[in-house]
């Protein structure tokens, strides 16, 4: 443990403190460190909230960081795939012949099913970990630091302008709170991204941009005998909007977030195109199978960027940057002048498993009583940066980011029950409405 850490309090301590703060008679900021275990060792207790595939590969990286890290609570709208989860994580052996099966200490009676299980979750930890579909990691994030937690929250952190607007005054909240929040933009994380990034001003001013994420697609989960309408969109959640984001935002946002990050900001406007070619069935919900996005930044630099899912055709996933005296390949892992000459070549011996060392950073922040980590502005921004770009594919249109991101506009079902309806509900035939640029409006 870091020599600074405030560990030695006890755990009457730590519940006179917790309770002062609900009280309202303190506050949070006043912690001059972050690690306010809820118990007097130094085990740092974890809640999953989200049990999928990234859930599960989250959890188990927390649970390989170097620190003293237990699972203790586990939540998900689905007791299947929870306990999937839970026999995966308290398998013999995982990672090579690693097994944390010892670090899983979830109990039947900390296993919570539902759409309100976060809220039953979150107040057992001291971090939490958050990897449901997007469209409800607003509410989560929101959740969890109005309780105080760490979060380790995937990407996107929303799927439409008010749940930024939502994630963004909680990242307030978490800053003012010294609360470490990574965003799974893992990127950030990868050595040799962080190596260029170093080295950026060799390319001089960054000028112009590309960003590629296609590929064949991925899953689809068709509807199942006896299901409810939200039961089906939420099995099937890639295809709904106000689920996934769409393509662009649930995987594309990686590249346009390096973009961001390189430019140091962030589009002022987009334009573009998109459709469906191929990805036309009706287990397909309503998202595109193709955006080519026109990122315009304040300086004039152009993005362009592009992604689709279309089975036999090119995969790439990669960005390029442009500047005055040079580019940078991330693929490549160089930097090259106009005359050819490498400036810079990263060792890919040296690379490291990014997904990994996001837990391993942020954990050992915590165990240190650190506070280094507030990704969640920028996984607000790159996330309405997508967002930004699916409304100017939808709708065929240029759209402004400020317009945009104070629009209100809100995805999200009045209600999160499995017999409530869905924002978006198929037709008497089971297709269900699709943008069409050129007749799709926004209400600004």
């Amino acid at each position: 443990m870091h020599k600074d850490a405030p560990n030695q309090s006890s755990r009457r301590d730590f519940v006179k403190q917790s309770s002062l703060i609900a009280g309202g008679l303190i506050a949070a900021p006043l912690f001059s460190k972050a690690n306010y275990f809820s118990g007097a060792d130094d085990v740092i207790k974890v809640a999953l909230v989200g049990c999928g595939g990234r859930g599960t590969g989250a959890a188990m990286q927390a649970l390989l960081s170097k620190q003293n890290v237990k699972l203790v609570a586990m939540a998900d709208a689905f007791s299947d795939r929870l306990e999937k989860c839970y026999k995966s994580l308290t398998a013999d052996s995982k990672s090579g012949d690693k097994s944390v099966k010892d670090k899983v200490d979830v109990p039947a009676e900390r296993r919570f099913v539902g759409f309100d299980g976060y809220l039953k979750a979150i107040p057992l930890a001291d971090v939490v970990i958050l990897a449901t579909p997007p469209g409800f990691r607003p509410i989560h994030f929101e959740e969890a630091i109005k309780q105080n937690k760490h979060v380790f929250m995937e990407k996107p952190v929303a799927t439409d302008p008010a749940g930024v607007q939502k994630v963004l005054a909680a990242a307030e909240q978490a800053k003012a709170k010294k609360l470490n929040v990574v965003v799974g933009l893992q990127r950030h994380y990868q050595n040799s991204y962080r190596e260029l990034f170093k080295r950026k001003d060799l390319i001089g001013d960054i000028t112009s941009a590309q960003a590629w994420w296609n590929n064949d697609g991925v899953w689809v989960n068709k509807r199942q005998p006896g299901q409810t309408e939200m039961e089906y969109q939420m099995r099937n959640w890639y295809y709904f909007v106000w689920l996934c984001g769409d393509h662009i935002a649930e995987q594309h946002i990686h590249n346009i977030d390096v973009i961001n990050w390189f430019k140091g900001g962030y589009p002022v406007k987009a334009q573009g195109m998109g459709g469906r070619e191929v990805r036309k069935g009706k287990d397909n919900g309503e998202i595109f199978d193709h955006h080519y996005v026109e990122f315009h930044y304040a300086d004039g630099s152009i993005l362009n960027s592009q992604c689709r899912h279309i089975p036999g055709t090119m995969s790439k996933v990669d960005e390029l940057l442009i500047g005055t005296k040079g580019k940078i390949y991330t693929g490549d892992a160089n930097i090259v002048n106009y005359k050819g000459k490498v400036l810079y070549q990263y060792d890919r011996a040296q690379e490291n498993n990014p997904y990994q060392t996001e837990h391993d950073e942020l954990f050992a922040a915590i165990a240190n009583g650190q506070y280094k980590f507030a990704d969640a502005e920028n996984g607000a921004k790159s996330t309405m940066t997508s967002i930004l770009g699916r409304m100017a594919t939808y709708s065929g249109q240029v759209i402004e980011w400020d317009k945009a991101i104070n629009s209100g506009l809100n995805l999200q079902p009045k209600q999160y029950d499995f017999a409530a309806a869905p924002p978006v509900l198929p037709n008497a035939d089971g297709w269900y409405p699709v943008a069409v640029p050129g007749a799709t409006k926004y209400g600004f």
